[in-house]
């Protein structure tokens, strides 16, 4: 039995799970490597990562570089003598912070590698309409979530289900599978296997206004599928024109209405309890919307107060 010191790496709340049970189940954590702080809100106040706070209630060490080639900072890390590095939520991290310990850096990454490699695994699972997915570990090498896997587990994917609740789903299980990944590390009983690349592996490309932008003249299923890939965080958006207005408003929650129509695509059909925008095939049911400087919030609320013209239409 391998005697394990571990610095462990992540920022978001996906990591602090992980973090915890390494906790929990007593491993010996060197260090701790996060985001510096950073302003937010309206008063501008410094924010600190969530795995920081952690952390810090657990009295570990924490690291906060700004640049990971730092020499200053590559001192530290050295000085720790950790002999394995586990990454969770991270940043890319240069060869000289990777290849440092004795037993290697491994990830873990929220999807079934090769597939959904990058910065938006989760989502885009859901955006696809998959209906499995899954956790990865794997040692890390010099390309972005390529490194010789080590251990899987997957997870269905409820048909309803957004990407708030998955998320929370693999970090759970995410949590146990590096568990049993460090313990396999610490009894010298790891197998890897090198990640098979095919034309057919799906990218989690980062998410920007443009890709989560609804388009109504797609099928039902795929902006069904955006929107609770999206919801809660960073949201499908769409511009609403109704009357005068042109306000980009966010959707996180529709269900779907197959239907013979003569609307155009993007027509919205409201009524004192419904809001429906006519899609292919059908209506899709707005459930759940933001206006422009208002909080999210439910469509019958909504229709409580705001009126909806006869041609009003989602663009």
């Amino acid at each position: 039995m391998k005697d394990l010191r571990i610095v462990f790496m992540g920022t978001p709340d996906f990591a602090v799970d992980t973090l915890k049970t390494l906790v929990e189940n007593n491993y010996n954590i060197v260090g701790v490597i996060t985001a510096p702080d950073k302003p937010a809100g309206r008063g501008r106040k410094l924010h600190e990562s969530a795995v920081k706070q952690y952390a810090v209630s657990q009295n570990l060490n924490v690291l906060q570089p700004t640049n990971l080639k730092n020499e200053d900072f590559l001192n530290e890390l050295k000085a720790l003598e950790a002999n394995l590095q586990v990454v969770v939520a991270f940043r890319m991290l240069p060869k000289a912070v990777w290849q440092m310990p004795e037993y290697g850096t491994f990830n873990l990454h929220a999807s079934l590698l090769p597939n959904y490699r990058g910065a938006a695994p989760i989502n885009w699972a859901i955006i696809n309409g998959e209906t499995t997915t899954g956790v990865s570990t794997f040692f890390i090498n010099e390309d972005i979530d390529t490194g010789d896997m080590i251990m899987q587990e997957s997870i269905d994917i409820d048909p309803e289900e957004n990407v708030g609740s998955l998320h929370d789903k693999l970090m759970t299980i995410g949590s146990a599978l590096v568990l049993k990944t460090v313990k396999l590390i610490a009894t010298e009983d790891v197998t890897t296997t090198p990640q098979q690349d095919t034309a057919e592996i799906k990218t989690a490309y980062k998410l920007n206004r443009d890709n989560c932008k609804i388009n109504w003249e797609a099928p039902m299923n795929d902006i069904y599928n955006l929107i609770r890939g999206l919801s809660p965080y960073p949201g499908a958006w769409c511009t609403l024109v109704n009357g005068e207005e042109h306000l980009d408003v966010k959707i996180y929650a529709s269900s779907k209405e197959q239907a013979d129509h003569n609307y155009n695509l993007g027509d919205v059909v409201a009524s004192k309890k419904e809001l429906k925008v006519a899609v292919q095939d059908g209506y899709l049911n707005i459930k759940e919307i933001k206006l422009p400087g208002k909080r999210a919030m439910d469509v019958k609320a909504l229709l409580n107060g705001y009126e909806f013209h006869s041609n009003a239409k989602m663009l």
